[in-house]
């Protein structure tokens, strides 16, 4: 058994989308797939990806990430409400959204949001990024605020242990996981990638590796004895920052 690795497939584009269907229906049969976030906010559209990846995989596990609580092409009331709702499209479909365990291995999905913990909100970024008007909050939630609900959602299982130990989030717990290469002029999208909340939780668990997305830098690197990966996807235009296909992160 395997488990390999994916995030921010982003099939709204049609290039993305056929990858995903071409991936074999025969060689991961036996194997599971981790989907760290952002497939689509189109919710039949994520059912029609769960259908075709449950198919194709022993098991898959996936987290939403920011793009499945866009609310603006739906008639979903607000955020939350969408979360509810892909949650019960992934257990229509025997896609994992809680903790998997076999005898030796367990996989923790980590929900979360930004703080603004990486970096202050600037005006330029507000402008811009589309979660601003995209996603509806009830009762004026700020992103502090619904970084902390999701959060909390985790605590229960930060006590898992296990031979191997495998958590996932889309988002990024901690900001030096941007590499230094990345240009100044693109850091005003820092604030927006993670918070640090989830690094305190990913620190009580003690995961052997830990995957995330979001960023489409697709990484892998050691920090204080936990393995972190990111195996993004990404838009068809970010050929030089994405391998553009599955990872392998463990093999038993």
């Amino acid at each position: 058994m395997r488990v390999f690795v994916v995030s921010d497939i982003h099939v709204d584009y049609s290039e993305n989308k056929q990858w995903l269907v071409d991936i074999s229906n025969e060689d991961y049969v036996d194997d599971i797939l981790i989907v760290a976030g952002d497939i689509t906010d189109d919710l039949k559209l994520l059912d029609q990806c769960f259908r075709a990846l449950t198919k194709k995989f022993l098991k898959v596990l996936f987290v939403p990430g920011n793009h499945e609580l866009w609310v603006s092409r739906d008639t979903t009331s607000h955020s939350l409400e969408k979360f509810e709702l892909i949650t019960q499209v992934a257990a229509d479909n025997d896609v994992g959204t809680q903790p998997y365990h076999n005898e030796t291995l367990s996989i923790v999905p980590l929900l979360g949001w930004y703080d603004f913990s990486f970096a202050p909100l600037t005006e330029q970024l507000e402008k811009i990024w589309m979660d601003f008007r995209a996603c509806v909050w009830p009762d004026n939630l700020r992103p502090a605020d619904v970084t902390e609900y999701f959060v909390a959602k985790n605590e229960a299982y930060l006590q898992i242990t296990n031979q191997t130990v495998i958590s996932f989030s889309h988002f990024l717990p901690r900001i030096d996981l941007m590499p230094i290469y990345i240009p100044q002029a693109y850091r005003y999208v820092y604030p927006a990638l993670g918070s640090v909340l989830l690094e305190k939780q990913i620190r009580k668990l003690k995961p052997d590796i830990h995957v995330y997305g979001h960023s489409h830098v697709n990484r892998r690197v050691t920090l204080e004895g936990i393995k972190y990966v990111n195996n993004a996807f990404g838009y068809p235009s970010e050929d030089s920052i994405s391998i553009k296909n599955l990872l392998c992160i463990y093999e038993h």
